[in-house]
């Protein structure tokens, strides 16, 4: 009995999951923190020809300098039919060059795990994304063009990316972006964030002579972090963490200056709002200090909209084909590039890479055994988006 087109991309899948694998490992090995800028250009060329390996050379190619950020590349496979898909990855990481030398594997839970410094976010998303179009080419089953982006500034923002990125979705029939599962679940809804930079300036003056004289900034800070935390409201989705302090000049010296910056995530524009009114009214006990927040939103809210709820239904039809009882969708705290082709109102869909976790944290690892299964989804989706979508591509949602 011949097997099912799905069947036989599964299994293709299994087969050459050792391959797959290896080339994950390969893009881990190199380095690519998002503040080393050469380490970012080697880790872009080693991408660039991993996929040139995997795919042979683009049609069309495109690399955007990102300035004091990673470079963004482009690179667009012609299809042989009419639909265009975008797969977006970055690159970076938030691990610092050398971690890697004293990266301890984690303890195993008697299911095999493979870790590394960006394993698991996202840089078996990035191999995974690669072998899915392989694996569809492969099978000779209609395939869209397909558009890969991979920036190298996600992690801090996409500050150079992101028109880039909005760019490509705009050209594309659909976006999938291949950070991280949630636990094995697509992720549909992502929270809103924002990078905010405070800085508080007092009065210098000798801290044993004249005490009196000065105007603690890093005082002054110490309470408006306190009262920035107080503004939280976690029910509703909203969390603030003040994740780096700096200040002063010397022990002797009161502080002249000091700076905060606070990490804001939010679920809806309206406590965007609401953060943004109640942090400027926050007010500290010595008057002689001034304070200024620089009110920086990166990503808007990401919620499944009307255009990505029909994407959503096709990929669950693909899991089925392929087996699976089912395919979850999650609302996550976390922000990502969807978020910004999300608020454009086009289709995409999210966490289409690595089954694991710890995500930036010491131990980050995926489930090797899921690596065929994850990539034949993205395979199959590939497949099924050959035509544009809502051209008959998908059921009804």
């Amino acid at each position: 009995m011949t097997a099912s087109p799905a069947a036989a991309l599964t299994a293709r899948a299994r087969n050459v999951s050792s391959e797959i694998v290896t080339d994950i490992l390969t893009l881990v090995r190199h380095e690519t923190s998002s503040y080393d800028l050469p380490g970012l250009g080697a880790g872009l060329d080693l991408l660039r020809e991993l996929t040139v390996h995997r795919l042979g050379r683009p049609d069309q190619e495109q690399r955007h300098p990102g300035g004091e950020c990673g470079d963004t590349l482009t690179l667009t496979y012609t299809g042989t039919a009419a639909g265009h898909v975008a797969l977006v990855g970055h690159y970076d990481t938030v691990w610092p060059t050398g971690t890697l030398a004293g990266w301890e594997q984690p303890e195993t839970d008697g299911r095999a795990k493979l870790s590394g410094p960006g394993i698991f976010d996202m840089k078996t998303g990035l191999a995974q994304g690669i072998w899915a179009l392989k694996l569809v080419r492969d099978s000779g089953a209609p395939v869209p063009t397909v558009t890969f982006l991979f920036n190298g500034d996600e992690e801090i923002g996409s500050l150079s990316s992101r028109p880039v990125i909005e760019e490509v979705a705009r050209q594309a029939d659909v976006t999938l972006v291949l950070e991280p599962t949630a636990h094995g679940a697509v992720k549909t809804a992502r929270k809103g964030s924002g990078i905010f930079r405070v800085t508080a300036t007092g009065v210098e003056a000798h801290a044993g002579l004249a005490p009196e004289d000065g105007a603690s900034a890093i005082t002054a800070l110490s309470e408006f972090v306190v009262a920035a935390a107080a503004v939280a409201a976690p029910d509703r989705g909203t969390t603030i963490n003040t994740g780096l302090i700096k200040g002063g000049s010397a022990t002797n010296v009161v502080a002249g200056k000091a700076t905060a910056r606070l990490d804001v995530r939010v679920s809806s524009l309206t406590e965007q709002d609401r953060v943004d009114a109640e942090l400027d009214a926050i007010e500290i006990s010595d008057p002689r200090v001034r304070i200024e927040i620089e009110h920086a939103w990166n990503r808007p809210p990401m919620t499944l909209n009307t255009a990505s709820a029909p994407l959503l239904a096709l990929a669950r039809e693909v899991a089925r084909e392929q087996g699976r009882d089912e395919l979850p969708d999650a609302a996550v705290g976390g922000a990502s590039d969807a978020n910004f082709v999300a608020a454009l109102g086009l289709p995409v869909l999210c966490g289409m890479g690595a089954v694991g976790d710890g995500a930036h944290a010491q131990g980050e690892f995926i489930y090797p055994d899921t690596v065929p299964a994850q990539t034949a989804l993205v395979a199959g989706l590939l497949g099924r988006l050959a035509r544009p979508l809502g051209a008959g591509a998908v059921p009804d949602a």
